[in-house]
């Protein structure tokens, strides 16, 4: 088994092509046929399934295809320290639920790199996405919460896919709304001041309410709209005077100056709960120079906007 023939493997599976996986890689298909046929033959497994109309993965082939993500994504970070220096255009992802301060983080970090030499990208996406991307290391980082109401869930998905959290802070929920709301002048916010107005949430997978973004989620809400995008959901509590509860960790550089950030007041029946925001990696995995960086600025920007936070009370 060799490294280049693992690179084979996953350019056939994102292309769900041979002839198309050869020539992106500049081999013949007869070549490029021989070689995946000789791992399989070496691994006792069949990975691909052919037909007319292209190859898929067979289960063996989508388990073998996680560890030779690992094993490649692995290498290319161990080239770019020790052996290219900069002789190929290095990548980097992260994944995130829909936080402006993770995206405020990731600008500030590729401002120290040259975008021609380096591919990047950040995907605000549903919290199982954000474990499943960095499991099979599509995105070195994410960026999520834990709570106690989600925790064990969380756990558990990290475990299936080998990755692992690295808290930053715990914060208390925020409402987080119109600065033209009728509550945006308010000292805090109670559920029951909230009753009149639609609870804005992000669309997890059907029957995963343990994986929202938000606190509370398991509660029965009168009014509920859900959404993907974060812009949607601005325009929303313009719109319709929506709010949602959030961290309180808020980026006016990149939301707009435009909105408010409320502390939410507990009931019994409704705790403030405590979130725990942190950034996952694959276990035993080692970050790239632009994963340090992206790290450090997600520190420098909590930590000030925290700081921020606490002076306005």
């Amino acid at each position: 088994m060799t490294l280049q023939q693992l690179k084979y493997i996953l350019a056939i599976s994102e292309t769900g092509s041979m002839n198309k996986a050869a020539e992106q890689l500049y081999v013949s298909q007869p070549s490029l046929t021989s070689s995946v046929q000789e791992l399989e033959k070496e691994t006792g497994i069949k990975i691909f399934n052919r037909s007319g109309r292209g190859v898929t993965l067979t289960n063996d082939g989508a388990e073998f295809l996680q560890y030779a993500r690992q094993v490649c994504g692995q290498f290319d970070i161990l080239a770019e320290k020790y052996i290219l220096k900069g002789n190929i255009k290095k990548k980097f992802g992260v994944s995130t639920q829909h936080y402006s301060f993770a995206v405020k983080a990731f600008v500030e970090m590729v401002k120290d790199f040259d975008t021609a030499k380096y591919e990047f990208a950040i995907r605000e996406t549903k919290t199982r996405n954000v474990i499943e991307d960095v499991g099979r290391l599509k995105s070195e980082i994410g960026v999520l919460y834990i709570s106690v109401r989600n925790e064990k869930a969380l756990r558990r998905l990290m475990t299936e896919h080998e990755v692992e959290f690295h808290p930053l802070i715990k914060v208390r929920a925020y409402v987080y709304l119109w600065g033209q709301h009728p509550l945006a002048t308010e000292e805090s916010i109670d559920i029951r001041q909230l009753e009149p107005y639609p609870c804005l949430s992000f669309e997890q997978d059907e029957d995963e309410y343990y994986l929202a973004e938000e606190i509370l989620s398991e509660n029965e809400y009168p009014r509920t709209i859900r959404v993907s995008d974060r812009s949607t959901m601005l325009n929303l509590m313009v719109g319709l005077n929506g709010y949602t509860l959030c961290s309180g960790i808020i980026s006016g550089d990149l939301n707009g100056d435009g909105y408010v950030a409320i502390p939410f007041r507990e009931d019994e029946e409704n705790p403030n709960s405590i979130m725990e925001i942190g950034y996952i990696t694959k276990k035993n995995s080692v970050l790239s120079r632009m994963g340090e960086e992206y790290i450090r600025e997600l520190k420098t920007y909590i930590r000030s906007a925290s700081e921020e936070t606490e002076e306005k009370k």
